[in-house]
């Protein structure tokens, strides 16, 4: 069973979230706190397996109790809160908690398969206790021959690349925080990401990335066209794509059936991108679970387009990169520092 502690203020919410948890038979809640300090004092004498933490609270908040908890224990946290709290939720991210969700995931009714993704992302997040990502090479040491190989060889510096497409999920906002900190402000390119989002947060997200980069971080909307130094979130709940029209290159959405439980789904964009950008397409899969990106990773690849992903040590969840890794249509796996160094110069044709 896993031992789960659950705090928020509400009694209500408490109640909900336990219903949903010990419904599906493999956790177990052994304690319930309405604060943070008494939350965290029930973390460090209940050593639970899985923690879900509320934002806003009385006496010490969500972000002072993930400081302090993971000052003293490694703890799985996860994040429930509301969507007008959307953005903290994102700093949270950025101090340790692993996941965060909306408290109307657990009172309103789910497709059987998000249910099932809830569970099995809780369950894995339950088991990454004690686990700190591998640190990365500092960007003074990076160096593009050494890492920028192709088939063996060193990629041709003549390489343009027109856009970067990026996947994420599970461990996603901490690791694209860390990912586009690198990127200079007139990067050559435009990047367009799809985040596994809970619906609604899409926006908070956006906002956050952008205070944590250089570079020009928003929502991609219906019809614009993206350009270089910019990067466009998908808007949860559509899928993103690029489309070629008689005025060019564009963004626009689409309400197809989830691919892989998601929505919008990684490959359905790194798809469309492999068509709309052929060979100046790149793409970049990050941390998350299950396996979305590794078929569009394929057909990015197919085009003629670079492909990365983030390897196993730096990654929360190592199971969309894994994905994509067992394709056989990856150029390159690295950490994730010098994966950032190595998108930026294959795009400023440092190789």
């Amino acid at each position: 069973m896993i031992n789960t502690l659950i705090v928020d203020d509400s009694p209500m919410v408490r109640e909900v979230i336990k219903d949903f948890l010990e419904s599906e038979g493999s956790f177990k809640v052994i304690g319930e706190a309405g604060n943070g300090r008494e939350g965290l004092e029930k973390m460090l004498t209940l050593n639970p397996d899985l923690v879900t933490l509320d934002i806003e609270m009385p006496i010490m908040n969500g972000l002072e109790t993930i400081e302090e908890a993971l000052g003293q224990i490694a703890i799985p946290i996860v994040v429930v809160t509301d969507f007008d709290t959307a953005e903290i939720a994102y700093q949270a991210a950025q101090k340790g908690a692993l996941e965060f969700y909306a408290k109307t995931l657990f009172t309103a009714p789910l497709p059987p398969g998000k249910q099932r993704e809830i569970y099995e992302t809780l369950k894995r997040i339950s088991g990454v206790k004690a686990r700190q990502p591998a640190r990365g090479f500092k960007a003074s040491r990076f160096n593009p021959r050494v890492f920028l190989k192709k088939d063996g060889k060193l990629s041709a510096g003549a390489r343009k690349v027109d856009a970067v497409v990026v996947a994420a999920s599970t461990g996603g906002p901490k690791a694209l925080s860390r990912f586009f900190s690198f990127f200079p402000a007139d990067f050559p390119a435009p990047i367009l990401v799809v985040q596994h989002n809970t619906s609604g947060f899409d926006a908070g997200f956006a906002a956050w990335l952008d205070g944590c980069t250089r570079l020009r971080v928003k929502l991609g909307d219906d019809g614009e066209v993206p350009e270089a130094g910019g990067v466009y979130v998908a808007r949860t709940d559509r899928h993103l794509t690029v489309v070629r029209g008689g005025s060019g290159l564009y963004l626009a959405y689409t309400d197809g059936e989830p691919e892989h439980n998601q929505k919008p789904s990684a490959d359905v964009l790194f798809r469309t991108a492999a068509d709309a950008f052929k060979a100046g397409a790149v793409s970049v899969v990050l941390t998350g679970m299950g396996e979305d990106g590794a078929a569009g990773t394929r057909r990015i690849r197919e085009m003629g387009g670079f492909t990365f992903a983030q390897d196993e040590a730096t990654s929360l969840i190592y199971g969309m990169p894994k994905a994509a890794a067992e394709t056989g249509c990856l150029d390159m796996v690295l950490p994730l520092d010098p994966l950032a160094e190595a998108v930026i110069a294959l795009a400023e044709g440092r190789t």
